[in-house]
């Protein structure tokens, strides 16, 4: 017999009932989420039909538990009920979903449907996960897409350098019936394709080099059927890209130039060109960075895995689009080698650049990879950078700052980002941020930096419009403020680098193609 003291009483429990809870049955256990609506009076509660079958199959039992628990479940909480049914789930997880029904928000530019859903599954993830149920279903909540979207990006944490003890155990979670399970399974794709652009971003510099970022992308890539190009030193000496290599001259390690073609649309159509700003660790060069917070630019690749990641999804996805990623890869350090301050370098291009400043180094990387996008002859360009410190102050991490010469690709874009729930605003690209860069510079064409102060983030794309086509469309991206390490404000995301925007940009693919 085993005796357990609770208050003042002794309970016994026979041998056989203590067996019931030891550890490896606790592994064993499986839970079930279920969602309900807010309904139109105070107490009222509504069941999604899932949930509505569910209770039909447990005769009533769920809606009983429910009530006795007073009915009233807020959006993205959750209660847990043990005990509802025979073997299959130990317990039902029961997650308020908010109201009814809700669409686009105009003002928010969020499809608040949507979003409820991923606030929701993740809540009743951590839920089960914290009373150790590591096994669960989940039904589709009405959207199968962002109920995957929730549960594969809230249970993923980076984590792989710990010891094993100390892992949070990955739940293993799975479509509850089979309403949805298409949807799903995008889901859980662009979802995926997000957490490795987190994990990516988040690996110390010393493991996500130039060099070994460019063996992980071609081992990923060329597994789902994507074509990597690693190009060395000596191919960007011959391109004349000295602009991308006088940001290498301050480290030991080799420079790399990922040349990425996915060709899922039809063979001779122009392809889509995107650029992703790869300073795999930027100390800033001459131009030190302040020493606190410098251990975040490792994710300083955050553009380069963002473009890995989403054109990973769209071959999984088998978008009819061809795609071409350029990603100039390079560490910015200082040393006897590294550039100093005032010098002066030339684009591919044959533009002349006054480095003023060694920390404004994403442009001059991205300034050759925007002249070779040009050889290409694309149907637009796209580059995506953590570029600026000025647009975290301007649009905090509430959204990505967009740049661009075409109204129709940033609609297509904007509501890309209502769909994901991680948006993008539009910023000026005004010819008067290019005259900050241009006119003040007597000694070469174009200063790497304005010589006054303000709108940081649109002299940079002023500074980057002076090397992109003007033949095509092009669209800048500065993600220096969605790209991390903060997530505080979105519950679906652990704390750390975040791979945003991905997902919002394989939407935007997607509706590109479509």
């Amino acid at each position: 017999m085993a005796l357990f003291l609770l208050g003042s009483k002794t309970v016994r429990l026979a041998n056989s009932r203590l067996r019931f809870f030891s550890s490896s049955c606790l592994k064993m256990k499986k839970g079930l989420i279920l969602g309900v609506y807010e309904g139109e009076n105070k107490d009222d509660v509504v069941l999604t039909p899932t949930a509505a079958k569910y209770n039909e199959l447990v005769n009533g039992k769920l809606l009983a538990n429910i009530a006795l628990a007073g009915p009233k479940i807020k959006k993205s909480k959750t209660r847990i009920f043990w005990g509802i049914e025979g073997s299959q789930h130990t317990c039902v997880a029961v997650v308020g979903l908010g109201k009814q029904n809700v669409g686009v928000d105009p003002l928010e530019e969020i499809d608040e449907g949507r979003e409820n859903i991923r606030a929701a599954v993740a809540a009743a993830c951590s839920a089960l996960e914290n009373v150790d149920i590591r096994n669960i279903d989940i039904e589709s909540m009405g959207n199968a897409e962002a109920t995957a979207e929730g549960t594969t990006l809230s249970t993923w944490v980076f984590q792989e350098f710990k010891s094993p003890p100390k892992q949070k155990i990955i739940p293993s979670i799975s479509l509850y019936g089979d309403d949805g399970a298409e949807a799903w399974q995008i889901g859980q794709i662009k979802a995926d394709a997000q957490n490795w652009a987190r994990r990516l971003a988040d690996l110390p510099a010393n493991l996500m080099t130039p060099t070994i970022f460019s063996q992980q992308v071609s081992e990923v890539l060329t597994n789902v059927g994507v074509k990597v190009i690693v190009h060395d030193k000596a191919w960007a000496e011959a391109k004349g890209m000295n602009s991308f290599l006088s940001v290498s001259r301050g480290s030991i390690e080799e420079p790399k130039f990922v040349e990425v073609h996915y060709n899922g649309g039809n063979k001779g159509d122009a392809p889509i060109v995107i650029v992703g700003k790869g300073v795999t660790f930027d100390a800033g060069g001459i131009s030190l960075k302040p020493a606190s917070g410098m251990d975040e630019m490792r994710s300083d690749m955050g553009g380069a895995a963002c473009v890995v990641a989403s054109i990973k999804a769209l071959a999984q996805l088998n978008i009819k689009l061809n795609i071409i990623g350029l990603i100039p890869l390079t560490e910015n350090l200082p040393s006897g080698s590294a550039t100093k301050p005032g010098d002066l370098v030339t684009a591919m291009n044959g533009k002349t650049i006054i480095v003023d400043n060694t920390d404004a180094e994403g442009r001059l990387i991205l300034a050759d990879g925007l002249c070779y996008a040009a050889e290409f002859k694309p149907k637009f360009t796209m580059d995506i950078a953590t570029l600026t410190g000025a647009i975290r102050i301007a649009l905090d991490n509430a959204a990505t700052g967009v740049f661009t010469t075409s109204s129709e690709l940033y609609e297509k874009l904007r509501s890309s980002g209502e769909v994901t729930g991680d948006r993008v605003w539009r910023m000026p690209l005004w010819q008067h941020y290019n005259s900050k860069m241009t006119k003040p510079c007597k000694a070469a064409d174009v200063n790497n930096l304005s010589k006054t102060k303000g709108g940081g983030s649109c002299s940079a794309a002023g500074f980057l419009r002076e090397f992109a086509s003007t033949d095509v469309p092009w669209m800048h991206l500065d993600i220096a403020g969605v790209a991390g390490p903060c997530a505080e404000n979105i519950s679906y995301l652990q704390p750390g680098m975040t791979g945003r925007p991905t997902r919002t940009l394989i939407e935007f693919f997607q509706k590109f193609a479509s």
